[in-house]
């Protein structure tokens, strides 16, 4: 379709049929038929009604982008091309706009596509609800858990490069808006029998392969492993590479995926430790010793690989040892110890490690569900998304492929039950009259498989059960004996006879007509698989283990709750989850994905007839199009019905002003369609034959080609009509223009002539006024430079006359002092001589002093005692005395400051000294609260109106109030308390009221206070264990003001219990919420992230804080 066309419904354009329910002739040829025409143009997605059929097409379309999403968002299901998002979005909308809860269940055989099926479900409803910071969190979780199941649950096999080797129920919980909440999943029947042996082009798990892979150098050494797959008996070495994937890169995805999910750094390296060593088990081997009393027993080959395990889970050596080499079987109050032979040892050896495996992934599931679980406990919608492995046919089938095909039958039950069920519905919501539809009912299969007291499970456990001699061949006499005479039950050794000369059922099997079709069964092994026992001993062994998960998976290994009686069969606890898991669905609002593989070779553009034919008989999608056409083929609402045949009558073109409906009748009528071919429902039309509504298209596309004409000669002659409009309003604009043109020019030359002319006789004006003026001043300056060479003679002639005179003047009073001088020298001239010296030297002491402290008083300090400058020393035999005055200086301006404190003042410089002791380059903090002084009380409680019944509360003196953002651990975010503290204790009242105490706790109860290195205002005040105050946990609290509020804490504190309160000041520490502990996280971030610090919750157990950089 190209960009410019606009999709309005499926019936446009369409390529092939869209819904099967219009294929016209209905036969399987003709179904198979238009599945490959839709295939090989990329059409993968085919309805039938509105069940969606999804055609694996093994490499990647370009149908998945954020567009498409845009595309299909808030669409009828029916008003574009199929596509699973329109199943997604129709689901989703039925939930949040509804309330009703929805299911969307995913089936077909190994390879077909289910798993992507069901990722791409989960990453639109992802896309289309709500947005903010906690909704993407979660939105996040729930996608992020879906690597991590992949990797433990996941493994190539020979149709499908990533098989899901287990069941997933994933319930996604919603609010009233639809945004997410959370989510719970259900696992399935692991295969675990893939941990010991893999069949051959197969692989075990992806994480085997991943871990030896992509982990480091340093991990794999501490998990005592080796990157070659070779060096381990458990990896199959034909299929360890999967073409196109790159393991070490989907390690690293799994393992962002765990951090992402919740799990803690020591959590997945746990994980890690026991995949390695269920790894290492494959390479213990063990060699036959005979007693004395010829009883054989094992020992194990080489114990180097035994101790790397044992150091791994943390189990003693001997302990782990002897469980492999002996078996205690306990009756009553008798124990008997036998030793084990070589084979027994080994599938002793095995038994442990498909155990280990199987319950670590269940323990991976519960832990993922812990992160992921709603919060609230408000009621919540719920879409429900089934991803289960489909119906297995392979070359072999053993145990594991009967449970699988069981719970496939139990789905087509469910399906087809439903699909009649919704069909039922719909005709009596519309009043349309139902007609009975035969169809088969798989009922006898599951009945034949899961019946109490003659079904084939139930015999298998009583086989299982039975004392003596118990073996594959016995379980396979008895089915022959009961299930004999059964329509869809064959074997060999059955009493009738008609299966004697059938070479291909050979003696040990037996054969089931499924409905997918018939599977034979090789009964070796149904006895071991379905009792799955693992021995006491390995259990007791791995409870004794220091390793803390293991310990946690093994609670059947404690001695002091052992239970005697035998653990439920792995066939009747599968019986009883899939029974839970048929009662779930059946209380949801079912959606259908049927997922289909072209072909065997895993290709691309490759469509194979007889394999497709085969997965569509045992889908049964035959029939499903029988029940969709049993009554009437196509449905539609009135209104869209009526706006897109409104065209074919001129009743109803082009618009109809009454009712749809009226509408609709109107224009079946005019077009002349029989009365039998329709019918009218409450809401809808109903067509009976799908040429009925074949031939309502036709006329409608040969009507819009008519329209299309008839617009196209309106436009033409509006388009003709508008530019003969366009180019005269041109024509009349431009001769207006060119005449205002014209006058301007005109206009601008006259105006430009009159100002040259103004210009010249302004000019001629000027220049004669201006040779009037300088003659003029010319006359001025002449007269005053002659009265000024004048007067300048006459100064200079009276100045020469008087400086005559002053000469005469001067030397006599010269002369006459020369004389004085000569009288006075001759007078005293012995004097003297005799103690001149002395006198000059006391003189020039003196002077040199007074200048020395006439200097010191103008370059005086400042008062401050913190003031260390003082003025250079002038000469060097002043330097005792300069510092002598230094000195008393100082003391003086230390005397006169503390002359200036206050008792009050003292106290505060007090608490600034203590402050100083407890974060001085401790906490970054503290710099900047240096220059603030304490004032205790910022509230102003006792003069405050608003808090006079909070302080009557409150007996002691108040030493520090102040508003402080109590931290939830369920969000991260703050509430506002007001923080009290007293001599004896502190509390947290109500800010909004101001007039209630939430919490009081005494300082005596307090045992200490943790917080950040960094620049923040969080701590948390932890509380003695067994205390009132603990019952609520430890507080955690954000204040501008910590430092004040920790320094007051710790006096009063010592001075209440005479002991100091414990200051822990670390970037990382646990604070106890009720019965949890959680870890508050202090990270930096650059400051484009804001300027205050931010909590936020990232899972269950971890609080995040981040601060900007300083």
């Amino acid at each position: 379709m190209s960009k410019m066309e606009v999709k309005t419904s499926l019936l446009d354009n369409m390529i092939g049929v869209g819904d099967m329910v219009l294929l016209e002739p209905l036969a399987e040829e003709s179904f198979i038929k238009n599945l490959r025409k839709r295939f090989d143009h990329n059409e993968i997605y085919t309805y039938i009604g509105s069940v969606v059929i999804s055609i694996n097409p093994y490499r990647a379309l370009p149908i998945y982008t954020p567009d498409k999403v845009e595309e299909y968002r808030n669409r009828n299901f029916y008003e574009l091309s199929p596509h699973i998002y329109a199943l997604a979005d129709e689901a989703y909308r039925s939930l949040r706009d509804q309330d009703k809860d929805q299911c969307i269940l995913i089936t077909g055989e190994s390879g077909a596509g289910k798993t992507e099926a069901s990722k791409l479900v989960m990453s639109y409803v992802a896309a289309v609800c709500g947005k903010g910071a906690e909704v993407n969190q979660v939105k996040e979780q729930l996608l992020q858990s879906n690597p991590v199941l992949e990797a433990f649950g996941n493994a190539k096999t020979v149709r499908n490069d990533n098989s899901s080797r287990f069941g997933k129920y994933m319930d996604v919980e919603f609010d009233f808006k639809g945004d997410p909440l959370g989510g719970v999943i259900s696992n399935y029947l692991l295969e675990k029998s893939r941990v010991v042996k893999q069949p051959r082009g197969e692989r075990n798990f992806h994480i085997f392969y991943q871990l030896l892979s992509g982990a480091s150098e340093d991990m794999l050494k501490k998990l005592k492993l080796e990157r070659d797959f070779s060096k381990y008996n458990y990896l199959s070495l034909d299929s360890a590479t999967v073409t196109g994937v790159d393991d070490a890169v989907c390690f690293r995805t799994v393992k962002n995926a765990m951090q992402i999910v919740g799990f803690m750094d020591n959590e997945t390296q746990s994980v890690l430790e026991l995949v390695g060593a269920v790894l290492k088990l494959g390479n213990i081997e063990f060699k036959p010793e005979s007693r004395v009393n010829e009883v054989d027993e094992s020992r194990v080959k080489d114990k180097n690989e035994l101790k790397e395990i044992c150091e791994l889970l943390g189990i003693e050596q001997s302990v782990l040892e002897r469980a492999f080499s002996f078996r205690t079987v306990e009756a009553k109050q008798e124990k008997v110890s036998t030793t084990l032979n070589v084979a027994q040892a080994y599938y002793a050896r095995d038994a442990l490690a498909k155990n280990l495996y199987s319950r670590l992934f269940t323990w991976l599931v519960n832990r993922i569900n812990e992160s992921i679980k709603a919060q609230t406990k408000k009621r919540k919608k719920v879409m429900g998304v089934l991803d289960i492995y489909g119906f297995e046919i392979f070359e072999e089938n053993s145990f594991e492929q009967f449970i699988i095909n069981y719970c496939n039958e139990k789905l087509q039950q469910i399906f087809i039950e439903l699909t009649l069920k919704e069909e039922q519905e719909e005709y009596i919501r519309e009043d349309i009259e139902w007609t009975h539809i035969e169809y088969f009912n798989n009922s006898v299969i599951c009945d034949l498989i899961e019946n109490n007291t003659n079904g084939i499970m139930a015999m298998l456990d009583e086989e299982c059960l039975r004392p003596g001699t118990v073996t594959d061949s016995t379980f396979l006499e008895k089915l022959n004996q009961i299930c004999a005479d059964h329509q869809h039950f064959e074997s060999r050794m059955s009493k009738s006879s008609k299966f004697l000369n059938d070479h291909s059922l050979p003696h040990n099997c037996f054969r089931i007509q499924h409905y997918a079709g018939k599977v034979l069964y090789h009964v070796d092994g149904f006895v071991d698989k379905n009792n799955d026992l693992l021995y006491r001993d390995l259990s007791q062994a791995m409870w004794k283990a220091n390793h803390s998960l293991i310990k946690s998976l093994f609670p059947d290994g404690n001695p002091a709750k052992i239970n005697l009686k035998r653990p439920p069969t792995a066939g009747s606890q599968f019986k009883a989850s899939v029974a839970t898991l048929m009662k779930n669905l059946q209380t949801k609002n079912p959606n259908y994905i049927r997922c289909i593989k072209p072909n065997d070779q895993k290709a691309s553009h490759i469509f194979t007839d007889s394999l497709v034919c085969h997965q569509v008989r045992y889908l049964g999608l035959m029939e499903n199009v029988r029940v969709r056409r049993a009554g009437y083929a196509f449905r539609q609402p009135y209104d869209a019905c009526l706006e897109r045949y409104k065209m074919l009558c001129k009743q109803t073109w082009p618009h109809w002003r009454g009712q749809a409906r009226d509408g609709v009748e109107v224009l079946l009528k005019d077009l002349q369609i029989p009365e039998d071919e329709y019918s009218y429902g409450r809401s809808k039309i109903f067509i009976r034959n799908p040429r009925t509504l074949f031939s309502l298209e036709e006329q409608r596309k040969r009507r819009l080609h008519g329209l299309a004409t008839l617009i196209q000669k309106i436009y033409r002659g509006w388009k003709t009509r508008t530019h003969f409009l366009l180019m005269k309003s041109s024509q009349v604009t431009v001769a207006a223009w060119y005449r205002r043109y014209a006058q301007q020019t005109k206009y601008k030359k006259t105006k430009s002539s009159a100002i040259m002319v103004q210009s010249f006789i302004r000019g001629w004006k000027a220049r004669k006024i201006l040779r009037d003026l300088k003659y003029q001043k010319r006359c001025k300056e002449a007269v005053t430079t002659i009265g000024a060479y004048w007067h300048g003679t006459q100064a200079r002639r009276e100045l020469k006359r008087l400086k005559e005179e002053a000469r005469c003047k001067h030397a006599v009073a010269v002369i006459w002092a020369y004389w004085l001088g000569l009288k006075v020298r001759r007078e005293y001239r012995k004097f003297f001589r005799a103690h001149a010296g002395k006198r000059i030297y006391a003189f020039t002491i003196q002077r040199i002093m007074q200048k020395y402290f006439l200097e010191l008083k103008n370059k005086m300090p400042s008062m401050s005692p913190c003031d260390k400058t003082w003025p250079a020393r002038p000469y060097l035999f002043l330097d005792s005395t300069h510092r002598e005055l230094r000195r008393i200086f100082h003391l003086w301006t230390c005397k006169k400051y503390r002359g200036q404190f206050t008792d009050q003042k003292k106290a505060i410089y007090e608490e600034k000294l203590e402050a100083s002791e407890i974060f001085k380059d401790k906490k970054a903090l503290y710099p900047s609260s240096v220059s603030q002084p304490f004032q205790g009380d910022y509230l102003e409680i006792n003069k405050n109106p608003r808090y006079q019944k909070l302080n009557s509360l409150v007996e002691e003196k108040i030493i520090f109030a102040d508003i402080v953002n109590k931290i939830n651990r369920a969000n991260g975010k703050g509430a506002q308390r007001i923080f009290l503290l007293t001599k004896s204790k502190f509390m947290l009242a109500d800010q909004k009221s101001g007039q209630q105490i939430k919490s009081s706790v005494p300082l005596a109860e307090l045992t200490s206070v943790s917080m950040s290195t960094q620049s923040d205002g969080f701590f948390a005040l932890r509380v003695k264990e067994g205390t009132t105050a603990a019952a609520k946990g430890d507080f955690l609290l954000n204040s501008e003001r910590i430092i004040e509020i920790i320094t007051k804490l710790h006096r009063a504190g010592l001075d209440l219990t005479k002991e100091k309160i414990q200051i822990e000041i670390t970037d990382e520490f646990l604070v106890q919420f009720k019965q949890d502990k959680v870890c508050v996280k202090f990270i930096q971030n650059g400051p484009k992230n804001g300027t205050m610090a931010s909590c936020k919750r990232k899972n269950n157990r971890l609080l995040e804080v981040t601060v900007p950089s300083p």
